[in-house]
């Protein structure tokens, strides 16, 4: 049996005062309140700006610090309202993902304004589940929220893949997707627990852990085996109503980017939303781990030392920005449009759009010979590899959340016959890449579904590869060649002389993403029976392998 391991509330801190709101449907979600201290260390309870944090990891525990980042805040003048989303640790009501925060967070809101401690303003700020939850309180059209600062996360948080009739083309399945219900939305405390991955008996193994919590997820139980969509935004589009000034931090490791990105590119599409969208990209993954630490701040268990000097980092530029739209002071014009990290340099450049003016699209084609070159080859040529569901691409970091924590060296993987690699010359001098990467690559398989995944890295002098970018897709009826169009995210990256870029293709991530049986069978219900396919790629011609790349500065060999 696996290692299960129960986690409920922890105490509520000293400096806080727990309080019930009330939801319309009656259900109480439990609050913490934090006020600033006069001199005489007597709570103030004039009224005053608020932030609001609404998490499902426990307000008051050690993964998320709040204790913290509340006396963070409180210490420049916020009061702070730190909740448990509803069916989470001290919060009545069922523990459903997503679909109840649009009005419990508009109810907390009307909680907070009818507080003697609060002036009617409210901001909001976190990370992921709690970056989402700002998304739903602003969908809500709630007059008192004047601005939200969501990191790495996205409106489409979480959600499973659709597999709709007659689509060839999806996206790959994330392991994580069908896991978090049974961790953390499987009853008011979390569990952790890893699946066996060396079995693919995925949901008969949901099934044991059920039986010993003893008690099922209602949103696993919605998802598996068919999704059922359930109506998360009651507008249809989380930008549907009115626009909220927004501080959108992106990290260039986030796992989770592409849903970042995917809500930048509908911002645009919506006048009022982009009139005071502001966005940060940093090098960051999912937990706030930082490509430049220093090797002893890079642990998987931060220390309160360690996190208190974390803190300006993470909270600095929302606490510049409420400045700004929550408390009046200064003008939108004191903060940048986007203010972003170059990566591989300790640079943060500022620019009144994203991608930044000047980038230009370069780009470099596979060769037989496995090279990348700046000429379409002209004749077409065939490389093939087998996917064996028993012998999987693996992984490069034990987790994806903390891609940096761990930073892993890729060019091992390259090794294998099953990976395709194809190298560019060194550079001649530094160049800097802005902007979104893309491939194109013409498929085809043996089996009747197809996954494929394009990492692109940067290869050092000593031949140690890092990721910088990656995307994948799946091409159904897969023995019919077909062109898949892959977004690999975007760059904000400094290509130093001497350096190569390298690009890996391959069939399976595993257990990143769920891997293909091989059948055409469901990976999490139906991956027991495994039949190796046979995997084809063409280079060179009309459907030769590109990878469009964008150059903001310098010149790429």
């Amino acid at each position: 049996m696996a290692d299960y391991q129960r986690l409920g509330p922890a105490p509520v801190g000293e400096r806080a005062r727990e309080e019930r709101v009330r939801t319309r449907d009656g259900v109480h979600l439990a609050t913490d309140v934090y006020l600033p201290f006069d001199a005489a260390g007597v709570p103030d309870g004039s009224p005053g700006d608020t932030v609001l944090i609404r998490l499902p990891y426990d307000k008051n525990g050690e993964y998320t610090f709040i204790p913290l980042v509340a006396e963070y805040l409180v210490a420049h003048g916020y009061r702070v309202v730190a909740q448990d989303v509803r069916g989470k640790f001290r919060s009545e009501g069922e523990a459903l993902l997503f679909v109840n925060e649009v009005r419990d967070g508009a109810d907390t809101l009307d909680w907070i304004v009818a507080q003697s401690w609060s002036n009617g303003r409210v901001a909001m700020w976190g990370d992921s589940y709690y970056g989402y939850t700002q998304w739903a309180a602003a969908a809500s059209g709630h007059p008192a929220l004047r601005a939200i600062a969501p990191r790495v996360t996205g409106t489409g948080l979480g959600e499973p893949v659709r597999r709709a009739p007659g689509d060839r083309v999806r996206a790959v399945e994330m392991g994580i997707t069908n896991m978090y219900p049974l961790t953390h939305f499987a009853g008011n405390d979390t569990f952790h627990w890893e699946p066996d991955w060396s079995r693919r008996d995925f949901a008969v193994q949901a099934e044991e852990f059920q039986s010993w919590a003893g008690s099922r997820s209602i949103s696993y139980d919605q998802w598996v085996p068919h999704p059922v969509t359930l109506p998360r935004f009651p507008n249809g589009s989380p930008f549907a109503g009115r626009s909220v000034p927004v501080l959108h931090t992106i990290g260039w490791w986030d796992n989770c980017a592409p849903l970042s990105w995917a809500d930048v590119a509908e911002i645009r599409r919506r006048p009022g939303w982009d009139a005071h969208h502001y966005l940060r990209i940093e090098s960051i993954d999912h937990e706030n781990y930082r490509l430049h630490e220093a090797p002893g701040d890079r642990t998987p268990e931060r220390s309160e030392a360690q996190i208190r000097a974390l803190l300006p980092a993470m909270l600095d530029p929302a606490l510049d920005f409420f400045a700004v739209f929550v408390r009046g002071e200064g003008s939108p014009a004191d903060i940048p449009r986007v203010a972003w990290s170059l990566a591989g340099t300790d640079e943060e450049r500022i620019a009144p759009a994203w991608p930044p003016a000047g980038t230009q699209r370069v780009t470099r084609y596979a060769t037989a010979e496995g090279g990348l070159a700046a000429e379409r080859p002209d004749g077409e040529t065939e490389h093939s590899w087998v996917h064996d569901p028993e012998d999987l691409v693996p992984s490069s970091a034990p987790d994806a959340f903390s891609y940096l924590l761990h930073l892993p060296d890729e060019a091992p993987i390259g090794a294998r016959e099953d990976v395709l690699v194809f190298t560019g010359p060194p550079q001649p001098a530094d160049a800097d890449l802005a902007g979104p990467v893309a491939a194109r690559v013409r498929v085809r398989s043996t089996g009747p579904v197809l996954d494929c995944f394009v990492r692109l890295l940067d290869i050092s002098p000593d031949g140690t590869a890092l990721r910088i970018a990656r995307g994948q897709q799946q091409l159904h009826d897969a023995q019919e060649p077909g062109t898949l169009e892959i977004d690999l995210g975007h760059v904000g990256y400094r290509l130093r002389a001497g350096h190569r870029l390298r690009v890996h293709v391959s069939s399976s991530d595993y257990p990143e993403f769920l891997p293909q049986p091989g059948t055409g069978g469901d990976p999490w219900t139906e991956g027991i029976d495994t039949v190796p396919n046979t995997q084809t790629l063409t280079i060179g011609g009309a459907e030769a392998l590109a990878l469009d790349l964008p150059v903001l500065n310098g010149a790429l060999a």
